[in-house]
């Protein structure tokens, strides 16, 4: 079997492995061995694959990874995500809602939601703001607060 095609399937192992550990190391290495499938492509000596190897991957674990890690974690704390993303737009009303419940549309997405005090009430047609979500439901209250 050709050395470069090894090199090959040694990448697609290390890359298949990278999905199962997610510490981007296994990744580092599948790169390195493309660096060492270049150099068999090239028709250097085993040797000089196993340095091109080695070189690739420790470039990439110095200088790579640690760039690569910082944005997978590092959040910034303005950052919102899932529903939180929802708070504080506004919807129309297209069931009435009151404490017990009642139907908004966002844009295209419609949804169950449920009046934050008792006895507030909102007709079909009015603007409400979205104050929280609780599960699948909206918690609105009056769009000039």
């Amino acid at each position: 079997m050709a050395a470069w095609l090894l090199w090959l399937i040694a990448a697609g192992l290390f890359a298949a492995g990278e999905v199962v550990s997610l510490d981007l190391v296994l990744l580092m290495f599948a790169g390195g061995a493309l660096g060492g499938m270049t150099v068999a492509l090239l028709g250097g000596a085993t040797v000089l694959q196993l340095v091109a190897f080695i070189a690739v991957s420790g470039v990439l674990l110095a200088l790579v990874r640690p760039i690569a890690q910082r944005h997978l974690t590092e959040r910034s704390p303005l950052q919102l995500d899932g529903v939180d993303t929802l708070i504080g737009r506004t919807a129309k009303v297209t069931q009435d809602v009151d404490v017990s419940g009642g139907r908004i549309r966002m844009g295209a997405d419609e949804w169950t939601a449920r009046s934050q005090h008792s006895g507030e009430s909102f007709a079909v047609g009015a603007t409400v703001r979205i104050l929280q979500v609780e599960g699948a439901t909206a918690v609105v209250g009056d769009a000039l607060e």
